[in-house]
């Protein structure tokens, strides 16, 4: 009794200090906030089961870079020249990366330490994605709301904060520049929306502002400056361009274009490169729009027409020209190769193997479509309807971005992390939508009968009242013909839940399963379903640091560069950065060649050791002979390395096999040596010969084999990562 006596004195004292409107946005801010704690928490199954682990191989170079940048300053990061990597070329790390994460982890740390709040860089490197998903989540919302209303927007955010596509690469750990990049670019959004709607200055200026943190954060600002132009250009097609765009776009593009090129990576890329011209191209538009309106008013139709058709042909015959002149002498600097990647997904693995070679770049299969979106792929359509529905400037924006992004999704499995935001938004409005609809299709009270409250109200209304009530009545009377209206709109109702329920643990289910667990520590079932942890890498990497000189030179796949780098701290040839394609080339050679021809490439690198990855013991899929083809062909896609051909290891047949029946060339490369060095003679599975590699499902073709100019210097307790030692070359010839 005191209990419902305490809840009712409650709800009695929020009616009294709250008016319904005030107790409605309480309940939304509750639930965004929910939503927001939701996406921090659900991000953090890898700190509870592997504790501060930093994922993948790009986030150790940027996690060693923010330790370099908290330890000696700006300025210096700035300059700094970086000799362990890419030995003996280097690289000057301050102007050949986007330094916002960077900076955005320092200016954290340096702020909790001011607070007097003690920790380590490394568990800020950690935390960073999760709490900056948080504020996606928040972005996501206002975003939403301002192209349709708040209850859509509480739905799209409650979706990305769990969505699978955006927790890839926001995990606990997840120290990547698409961290923060996808709450810059939202945020860029919302400020550009808000700009168009209002025109007013200070919305644009924070939209360049915004649009500066996601230059300084992520090389994909190039799809949003091409984006906003894109939108644009379309309202002034579909004659909906105004004042407001005008300034909006105008103020955009020409402070956020200055504040982009304080990025040094960047530097005079915004007014040199191909991929900004349309940006550029549009802004010259909205200025020949305003101009042409200033004519317009000034001049009489007949003076105005023969001017207007005279500087059409002459200003479009000029800027052709222009650009064709400044193309061929080189001031406008051609596409690149990933930018010709997303518009034919066949030009990289014709032309440029090393960017092919990438698992991010290759094309989308339909199942990592559901894997990753579930539900959000069929209510995508919806919420395009819904706003082709109610067209405006905004929605029109939003339009485009999902046309766009789920394009560019299909070409580059990586830009699965551009569509989950916008189909979260137009998922969220599809939703938000249809349950509105079918919500007012449930109602307990007949429509016919007024209560006393409305009766005394029409007592008081006059003529155009009555008419619009009589509107109303006759709507409602229209609606209630329909065949078990509220039956129909309860199981809409009830359907909609479970499948949201059912999109809320299949996102559970894939985070847990498949985004939770670093790739630098491994695991696996055992058949009595404990889990099993191979720390192979850590292991490796450590005995490195410990057991090797201090200019050691390592000689690995570029794809564990970064790792050596950051973990073991000893130089290496090459690493995930491929920037030279000539140099990748040599080692790639190396692993193609037979031991004394690869011996000599060593020799000219300088290396002192050779690092592979080997799975065929533990089943690992991941290891450097399933990417021993991609060697190849980069190896041979240069000058030096035109005499190695990938159908040499092939069989007649065209196989890739790795057994007796494998082509001579393969069995006798240095690759294949160093991964089955004494493996022969290891029983791997029950009832399977000795040298039966569980990956290839295939007994070694080469078993008994002593290295020449290797030794084995350390394999680790799973054979995942063998070192070998390259031999001094010998006193006498």
């Amino acid at each position: 009794m005191t209990v419902a006596v305490d809840q009712y004195n409650s709800a009695g004292w929020l009616q009294r200090h709250f008016s319904l409107a005030r107790q409605e946005k309480l309940l939304q801010l509750f639930i965004l906030l929910t939503a927001a704690i939701l996406s921090f928490s659900v991000r953090l199954f890898s700190v509870l089961r592997y504790e501060s682990v930093i994922h993948e191989f790009d986030p150790y170079f940027n996690y060693r870079t923010t330790q370099y940048l908290t330890e000696k300053g700006f300025y210096d990061f700035l300059n700094w020249f970086d000799d362990r990597a890419w030995y003996p070329l280097g690289r000057i790390i301050g102007g050949t990366i986007y330094p916002g994460l960077m900076v955005t982890s320092t200016a954290l740390y340096n702020f909790l330490h001011f607070l007097n709040i003690n920790i380590d860089i490394r568990n800020v490197c950690v935390f960073l994605a999760p709490l900056f998903s948080s504020f996606t989540t928040i972005v996501t919302y206002l975003l939403t709301k301002e192209l349709y209303n708040s209850s859509a927007g509480l739905v799209a955010a409650a979706m990305i904060s769990i969505v699978p596509g955006y927790i890839s690469r926001s995990v606990a750990g997840s120290y990547d520049n698409e961290g923060i990049a996808i709450f810059c670019m939202l945020l860029t959004y919302y400020f550009w929306i808000k700009g168009v709607k209002t025109g007013k200055i200070i919305w644009s200026a924070m939209c360049s502002l915004a649009y500066f943190y996601m230059v300084s954060s992520w090389g994909g600002y190039v799809f949003l400056i091409n984006l906003i132009p894109l939108h644009v250009l379309t309202l002034m097609i579909t004659g909906r361009f105004s004042h407001r765009i005008y300034v909006a776009y105008s103020v955009v593009y020409s402070l956020g274009t200055l504040l982009s090129m304080q990025i040094p990576f960047v530097g005079f890329q915004p007014v040199q490169s191909s991929e900004h011209m349309a940006a550029l191209g549009v802004f010259g538009l909205c200025q020949l729009f305003a101009f042409n309106e200033y004519l317009k008013a000034k001049l009489s139709k007949p003076n105005y027409d023969f001017l207007f058709r005279s500087l059409v042909v002459g200003l479009a015959v000029l800027g052709f020209l222009t650009g064709l002149f400044l193309t061929i002498i080189g001031k406008i600097s051609p596409w690149t190769g990933r930018f010709y990647s997303l518009l034919d997904p066949s030009y990289a693995k014709n032309y440029i193997p090393i960017i092919a070679s990438v698992s991010e770049h290759q094309p989308t299969s339909w199942s990592s479509f559901y894997f990753d979106l579930q539900l959000l792929l069929f209510l995508f359509p919806v919420g395009l309807y819904t706003c082709f529905k109610q067209v405006n400037d905004a929605n029109i924006f939003i339009i485009l971005y999902g046309l766009t992004s789920i394009y560019f999704a299909g070409v580059m499995v990586r830009l699965m992390l551009v569509l989950a935001p916008v189909m979260c938004i137009l998922s969220g409005i599809g939703i938000s939508s249809m349950l509105t609809r079918y919500c007012k299709q449930i109602d307990p009270t007949p429509p016919n009968v007024p209560t006393g409250a409305s009766g005394a109200a029409h007592s008081t209304i006059g003529a155009h009242s009555k008419t619009s009530s009589t509107q109303k009545r006759k709507q409602q009377r229209f609606e209630n013909n329909f065949f078990m209206k509220n039956e129909i709109a309860t199981f809409f109702i009830g359907l909609s839940a479970v499948l949201l329920c059912m999109y809320s643990y299949h996102c559970i289910w894939v985070t847990s399963e498949a985004y939770s667990a670093p790739s630098i520590v491994l695991s696996a079932r055992s058949h009595d379903g404990s889990r099993i942890v191979f720390d192979d890498f850590r292991e490796a990497y450590y005995w490195l640091r410990q057991n090797t000189p201090e200019d050691a030179k390592i000689m690995s796949w570029w794809d564990y560069g970064y790792q050596i780098s950051a973990m073991a701290n000893r130089t290496i040839i090459v690493d995930n950065n491929t920037w030279n394609n000539t140099h990748i080339s040599r080692v790639g050679q190396a692993m193609a060649s037979s031991e004394d021809k690869a011996y000599e490439i060593m020799k000219e690198l300088d290396v002192n050791y050779v690092l592979v990855i080997f799975g065929g013991l533990t089943g690992y899929s991941s290891d450097d002979i399933n990417k021993f083809l991609w060697m190849v062909r980069i190896g041979g896609s240069t000058d030096k390395g035109k005499h190695i051909k990938e159908s040499d290891y092939y069989t007649p047949s065209g196989e890739f096999r790795v057994d007796k029946d494998g082509s001579p060339i393969l069995l006798n490369c240095l690759m294949y040596k160093m991964c089955y060095y004494r493996f022969g003679s290891v029983y791997t599975e029950g009832g399977k010969p000795p040298g039966w590699d569980r990956v290839r499902g295939a007994e070694i073709g080469n078993k008994d084999f002593e290295l020449k100019v290797l030794e084995e210097a350390y394999t680790t307790e799973h054979w995942l990562v063998r070192i070998y030692k390259v031999k001094d070359l010998p006193n006498r010839g």
